[in-house]
């Protein structure tokens, strides 16, 4: 960690965004620096919306007894009024012993206090998803470089591919194969661990495909037969994936969980038909599921080239989520 000084501890840190994994990493991060600091610093956490004002102030307030303190404040966004003017207020003329850290998701709720915060001069530290396929490549060389590996371009878009693009899977999956490797990862030594994962790439290609991610679909589908893996599966995780988020799109709103007997799904699958169904129309759906079946004809018909029946399927069915009713 190199030399940690009491200077090396902003006094109000935002990390802003909504990725659970480099949320969770900033405040272990900021907590592990405090206790380089002081090994007996005082860290307490609490949720935004439920803590009351008076308790935030009081341990704000210059300790009777000295010590560091950190405070962690969850779901920034959620904060009352009455809390963000406080700490808005605390902002500008913070304690040097204690260290605000405030996670926030970056959207338009609650706007204004992560503003302020900002304007107050808060070190920010970005936590958001990753958005483009460039982004995860850059992210999981970063990964591998932080576990002490290398790892290069081709191999990130490999790991990628057979994982899948959530980025707590794809920070395991780095750790795993530093912990088994010399830690020079190129794609050989991606494709001789992964090639037994049929399972994951069918629903790699599918996911990436319905939040119309075309790069990253088409290299995990470009992958997944370069390693072997049969047509059939993907074309069939492919039509799963339409079929999935249109059963849960026509269910209407409501937790995965009030779904599930409902729909005879598990939650979680729930959960991520409905993260992937944003952005869909009921039109657009109804054009996937012809792609969808017309893919499937041509792969389980043995069509000449079977892996231009999965890729032209993949540019349908994202066409269909832009166009909708085109």
């Amino acid at each position: 960690m190199g030399d940690v000084t009491p200077a090396s501890l902003p006094p109000i840190l935002l990390v802003l965004g909504d990725e659970e994994l480099l949320a969770t990493r900033a405040v272990s991060e900021a907590v592990a620096t405090a206790r380089a600091v002081d090994p007996d610093v005082d860290v307490r956490e609490y949720q935004a919306s439920a803590v009351a004002v008076g308790e935030i102030a009081e341990m704000l307030s210059p300790s009777l007894f000295g010590g560091r303190r950190v405070l962690v404040l969850h779901a920034g966004q959620d904060a009352r009024k009455d809390l963000v003017t406080a700490l808005l207020a605390y902002a500008k003329n913070p304690d040097p012993e204690v260290q605000l850290v405030v996670l926030h998701l970056g959207g338009a709720k609650g706007k204004a206090f992560a503003d302020g915060l900002r304007a107050a001069g808060a070190t920010v530290v970005p936590a958001a998803k990753l958005k483009g396929h460039r982004e995860r490549v850059a992210f999981v060389r970063d990964e591998v470089r932080r576990g002490g590996g290398r790892c290069t371009d081709d191999a990130a878009e490999a790991l990628i591919a057979a994982v899948g693009t959530d980025m707590r899977e794809l920070a395991a999956a780095c750790s795993q194969l530093i912990a088994d490797t010399d830690g020079r990862i190129g794609a050989d030594t991606v494709a001789r661990y992964y090639r037994g994962r049929v399972e994951v790439t069918g629903f790699t290609v599918a996911d990436a495909t319905m939040v119309g991610d075309v790069p990253a679909a088409l290299e995990a589908l470009r992958w997944a037969l370069h390693v072997g893996v049969d047509p059939v599966p993907i074309a069939d995780a492919l039509a799963d994936g339409v079929r999935t988020v249109a059963r849960v799109a026509s269910a209407g709103r409501g937790s995965p969980y009030q779904l599930a007997s409902s729909l005879g799904m598990p939650a979680w699958k729930i959960e991520r038909a409905q993260r992937q169904g944003r952005g869909w129309t009921p039109e657009g759906l109804v054009q996937a599921m012809r792609a969808a079946a017309e893919c499937n004809a041509a792969v389980k018909g043995g069509a000449d080239d079977r892996a231009y029946a999965l890729e032209r399927a993949v540019f349908s069915v994202a066409a269909a989520r832009q166009g909708g009713a085109r």
